[in-house]
């Protein structure tokens, strides 16, 4: 049986690049970004541990156990924080 002919594939060349300039991105100065989230992390976490430690009285005894929704929120304010973080 005869062989086939094996056919030289050419080597892949990527297309021209655009003549225009690449624009430079200005990422600006965030490094206020990660001592505020972690700030807010630790806030909401020792006001829901004085919460239960203190057995309701403080730190706002007139909330009662709206205080573990304010330490979820201070925590949830965190993670809000955390999203401008680059």
């Amino acid at each position: 049986m005869p062989k086939s002919r094996i056919r030289k594939k050419s080597d892949f060349t990527p297309p021209p690049a655009p003549s225009k300039q690449a624009t430079a991105i200005r990422l600006t100065n965030r490094s206020w970004v990660a001592p505020v989230m972690l700030a807010l992390f630790l806030i909401g976490l020792a006001w829901i541990v004085v919460f239960y430690v203190t057995e309701g009285d403080l730190p706002v005894q007139s909330l009662d156990n709206w205080n573990i929704v304010v330490g979820f929120g201070f925590i949830a304010a965190g993670f809000g924080v955390s999203t401008q973080w680059k």
